[in-house]
Protein backbone atom coordinates (compact mmCIF):
# COMPACT_ATOMS: atom_id res chain seq x y z
CA UNK A 1 0.00 0.00 0.00
CA UNK A 2 1.26 3.48 -0.94
CA UNK A 3 0.17 6.66 0.97
CA UNK A 4 -1.29 9.79 0.00
CA UNK A 5 -1.22 12.75 1.74
CA UNK A 6 -0.02 12.70 5.33
CA UNK A 7 -2.95 10.20 6.43
CA UNK A 8 -4.60 8.63 3.32
CA UNK A 9 -3.74 5.01 2.27
CA UNK A 10 -4.29 4.58 -1.68
CA UNK A 11 -4.81 0.98 -2.63
CA UNK A 12 -2.91 -0.92 -5.28
CA UNK A 13 -5.18 -3.05 -7.32
CA UNK A 14 -4.52 -6.11 -9.75
CA UNK A 15 -1.47 -5.95 -12.69
CA UNK A 16 -1.23 -2.64 -13.17
CA UNK A 17 0.82 -0.61 -11.62
CA UNK A 18 -1.49 2.72 -10.97
CA UNK A 19 -3.44 3.90 -7.53
CA UNK A 20 -6.88 3.29 -7.16
CA UNK A 21 -8.81 6.00 -5.16
CA UNK A 22 -13.24 6.09 -4.13
CA UNK A 23 -14.47 8.32 -5.92
CA UNK A 24 -18.23 9.78 -5.62
CA UNK A 25 -20.30 11.61 -8.40
CA UNK A 26 -22.11 14.40 -7.60
CA UNK A 27 -25.18 15.68 -9.47
CA UNK A 28 -26.63 14.77 -13.78
CA UNK A 29 -27.82 11.09 -14.33
CA UNK A 30 -25.44 9.31 -11.92
CA UNK A 31 -25.69 11.47 -8.86
CA UNK A 32 -24.21 9.60 -5.58
CA UNK A 33 -22.73 6.73 -7.70
CA UNK A 34 -19.46 5.65 -5.67
CA UNK A 35 -16.69 3.78 -7.56
CA UNK A 36 -12.81 2.93 -7.60
CA UNK A 37 -10.44 5.64 -10.04
CA UNK A 38 -7.01 5.11 -11.31
CA UNK A 39 -4.63 6.84 -10.99
CA UNK A 40 -6.98 10.32 -10.75
CA UNK A 41 -8.50 11.18 -13.80
CA UNK A 42 -9.85 14.37 -14.72
CA UNK A 43 -12.99 13.40 -16.96
CA UNK A 44 -15.20 10.40 -15.80
CA UNK A 45 -17.34 9.34 -18.40
CA UNK A 46 -20.64 7.47 -17.44
CA UNK A 47 -22.51 5.52 -20.19
CA UNK A 48 -26.06 4.65 -20.15
CA UNK A 49 -27.48 1.86 -22.65
CA UNK A 50 -30.64 3.49 -25.36
CA UNK A 51 -32.96 0.67 -26.07
CA UNK A 52 -33.28 1.75 -30.31
CA UNK A 53 -36.88 1.70 -31.44
CA UNK A 54 -35.88 -0.35 -34.19
CA UNK A 55 -33.17 -2.48 -36.73
CA UNK A 56 -29.97 -0.68 -35.87
CA UNK A 57 -27.65 -2.90 -38.23
CA UNK A 58 -25.35 -3.85 -35.31
CA UNK A 59 -25.37 0.01 -34.13
CA UNK A 60 -25.20 0.35 -30.01
CA UNK A 61 -26.67 3.77 -28.77
CA UNK A 62 -26.00 5.08 -25.46
CA UNK A 63 -26.42 8.30 -23.69
CA UNK A 64 -22.86 9.75 -22.69
CA UNK A 65 -22.51 11.99 -19.35
CA UNK A 66 -19.28 13.74 -18.44
CA UNK A 67 -18.29 14.42 -14.84
CA UNK A 68 -14.99 16.65 -14.20
CA UNK A 69 -12.53 15.83 -11.03
CA UNK A 70 -12.98 19.01 -8.00
CA UNK A 71 -9.10 19.70 -7.83
CA UNK A 72 -9.96 21.39 -4.51
CA UNK A 73 -10.43 17.69 -3.27
CA UNK A 74 -6.94 16.02 -2.73
CA UNK A 75 -8.04 12.91 -0.40
CA UNK A 76 -10.77 9.90 -0.85
CA UNK A 77 -13.07 9.74 -1.95
CA UNK A 78 -12.56 12.22 -4.94
CA UNK A 79 -15.09 13.88 -5.69
CA UNK A 80 -16.18 14.51 -9.90
CA UNK A 81 -19.28 17.46 -10.74
CA UNK A 82 -21.76 16.55 -13.49
CA UNK A 83 -20.39 18.75 -16.54
CA UNK A 84 -23.78 20.00 -18.30
CA UNK A 85 -22.26 21.32 -21.04
CA UNK A 86 -20.26 18.42 -22.18
CA UNK A 87 -21.98 16.24 -24.53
Amino acid sequence: MDTHGPHKPRERLGEYDGIAEVAVLDGGPADGVRMRVMDRPSVVQVTYPCEPDGPTGGAEVGAFYVYRRDPRVRESPLRYGYDRASP
